[in-house]
């Protein structure tokens, strides 16, 4: 455990929060039903809840939550699944797939930032049990060691955090844009090259006239690759559908072959334009070009156009993925179940616009600077992002060492509040439940056990040092719960005499214990 500052403490959740109680939906009524499907991960909100008849409800469907418990998922791979319940969904009912954390006297959003942190995602993960459903135990939830704050620092901690994440939240919004924009102005840079926008100017004082021609007018071999089984190893890659991705080849993910009777059949060369003619609706037509990067064939599901010399691969690749060719194959395509087809004959009949070779050769060199641009601009917002997508872990992380907002010396210790949040759970345990009996009376409690004899106004209490006595009692140190039922007062006079007793340095807060001045020396 990392060091905190001095008015903190540690302390299992099961300390600073309780249980939710849990019934089952009224059959004829309409309720509300959480699942962990109904949080958005990013934005840790219940975005989705159900509507469900109670008849229809799910056998998981048992807890009642109230505003400001938090949710935790306790099933894997959805641990980071957390939210805090809002007034709206106040009364209505969770899944049994979360741990609901309902806080006592500390602030519920912090008890919800305490969740996200990697700390605890991570510290979870780590106890996950079973095959068939892997989840942690809401007993490792509630056993998790968690950072406490003052009260009023808790306050503060977690309205610095809410500011902070609108800020994160907004430049995350204008980031999400971006690959949007790109993929806009990269359609609009092959719009304007392939109907002659991109070089008006270039072209001025040129007597060079475009010509309209189908493709088979101006490339040849218009094949199919291979329909063999590749290999995961092999003496040559075998190029396939995914391997074409934004205009050019990824030569991630490949297969390979080892016939070399595919090999001589398929045989890319430099030059080849790859034409996808199966697949989903919206990526059949795709397109890229054969550099020559490395030997290499071709697989079933990809046609390999060979340019003329009235023709620059790199352009027909340009006017293929253009608008135009987009809307062409569209309009072409063959649709199956899932699945899309352009065969050879459609392709070789695209109609497009012709320039001079040596006008195509200026529109690829614009278009490649342009994409450059668009590139080195896509690879600084992955920065960014990345950066971004860092800032909340770090500020979480951050918030709980006590590193967010100064400390405030007039702030009540950690402990203190940690103490009261104790006796007030054991008083309610100690209460008696109010229960209809069949005309019996209830068992007494024996006056020693349920009535306090002393009292703050006491000679021997009030301005002494009485709790300081009961802890040497106590061998100088002990827990604040021992300490409150050694003194035999009650709650509020036991912590009106402890905030004075530590404030004139005769009980000292060891953060996880209260101690005599001697002894925590």
């Amino acid at each position: 455990m990392t060091d905190l500052p001095e008015s903190w403490a540690w302390a299992p959740l099961s300390a600073i929060t309780t249980d939710c109680e849990q019934q089952e939906p009224d059959h004829g009524s309409v309720f509300t039903y959480i699942d962990i499907g109904s949080i958005n991960r990013s934005t840790k909100q219940i975005t989705s809840p159900q509507s469900l008849l109670g008849e229809n409800a799910p056998s998981r469907a048992r807890k009642v939550v109230r505003a400001g418990d938090t949710l935790v998922s306790m099933t894997r791979p959805n641990l980071n699944a957390v939210a805090l319940v809002p007034e709206a969904l106040d009364g209505q009912i969770a899944s049994t797939g979360f741990d609901v954390l309902r806080p006592c006297a500390v602030s519920p959003r912090w008890i919800s930032y305490l969740v996200q942190t990697q700390a605890f995602v991570d510290a979870m993960s780590g106890l996950v049990q079973g095959a068939l459903y892997p989840a942690v135990r809401s007993k490792d939830i509630r056993n998790y060691l968690v950072p406490i704050a003052p009260a009023n620092e808790q306050d503060r901690i977690v309205d610095k955090l809410d500011a902070m994440f609108v800020r994160v939240n907004t430049c995350r919004d204008h980031l999400d844009r971006i690959p949007a924009i790109l993929k806009k102005f990269r359609q609009m840079v092959l719009e304007a090259a392939t109907e002659g926008g991109l070089t008006a100017t270039w072209r001025r004082n040129r007597d060079q006239p475009w010509r309209k021609v189908c493709l088979e007018q101006v490339a040849s071999d218009f094949s199919y690759g291979s329909s063999a089984k590749s290999a995961k190893t092999g003496r040559v890659p075998v190029l396939r559908m995914g391997n074409i991705q934004n205009g050019q080849i990824d030569w991630e993910d490949l297969v390979y072959t080892s016939n070399e009777s595919e090999i001589a059949k398929y045989a890319l060369t430099r030059g080849d334009v790859l034409f996808n003619r199966t697949n989903s609706p919206e990526l059949v037509g795709k397109t890229a070009v054969y550099k020559g990067e490395r030997e290499a064939i071709h697989a079933g599901y990809l046609i390999r156009v060979r340019c003329l010399p009235s023709l620059l691969p790199d352009y027909l690749n340009y006017c293929l993925g253009s608008p135009q060719g987009r809307a062409y194959c569209w309009r072409v395509k063959s649709d199956g179940v899932n699945q899309s087809n352009i065969n050879a004959k459609k392709l070789a009949a695209f109609e497009f616009r012709l320039p001079p070779i040596d006008e195509q050769q200026e529109i690829v060199r614009r278009v490649e600077s342009l994409f450059d641009l668009a590139d080195r601009i896509e690879a600084r917002h992955a920065t960014a992002r990345k950066q971004v997508n860092g800032l909340t872990p770090a500020l979480l992380a951050k918030a709980f060492r006590g590193e967010l907002v100064p400390q405030a010396p007039t702030d009540e210790p950690a402990n203190v509040l940690l103490a009261r949040i104790a006796a007030d759970q054991a008083e309610a345990k100690a209460k008696p439940h109010t229960r209809k009996t069949s005309g019996r009376k209830p068992t007494r409690k024996s006056k020693e056990k349920s009535t306090v004899t002393k009292s703050r106004q006491d000679e021997d209490v009030k301005g002494k040092s009485y709790l300081a006595d009961q802890l040497r009692l106590l061998g100088g140190n002990a827990h604040a719960e021992a300490l409150f039922k050694a003194a035999d007062l009650p709650v509020a006079d036991f912590y009106k005499q402890l905030a004075w007793e530590v404030s004139q340095g005769l009980v000292l807060d060891g953060k996880t214990q209260l101690e005599l001045p001697d002894a925590a020396r």
